[in-house]
């Protein structure tokens, strides 16, 4: 069983920072790719930004130059740092981890851009 716990979400105003991290635990093997999704109310669950175990990342149009993606494979913790966010970026974010075996999801961690 694998597990993936998101940190870091909360309330922030436009124009500023959050960093989130997912911790991976469990029976893991190989993690091929780790990434970030969001939901927004009414709205379908979209790919924020997507990191393979070679470090190559993927980011959604809406957020390049904005949102940066790390991940450090001797902790097997994947991080999201965020700058410049707007209120368009409210949203749930999950993490996502693509692993030999499986796909797993994280709970998800609420990000909010409000004044």
């Amino acid at each position: 069983q694998v597990q993936l716990v998101e940190s870091g979400g909360g309330l922030v105003q436009p124009g500023g920072s959050l960093r989130l991290s997912c911790a991976a635990s469990g029976t893991i093997r190989t993690i091929y790719t780790m990434g970030w999704y969001r939901q927004a109310p009414g709205k379908e669950r979209e790919l924020v930004a997507a990191i393979t175990s070679g470090g190559r990342t993927n980011y959604a149009d809406s957020v390049k130059g904005r949102f940066t993606i790390s991940r450090d494979n001797a902790k097997i913790t994947v991080y999201l740092q965020m700058n410049s966010l707007e209120p368009e970026d409210t949203a749930v974010y999950y993490c996502n981890a693509v692993l030999f075996g499986g796909n797993y999801w994280g709970k998800g961690t609420q990000v909010t851009v409000s004044s």
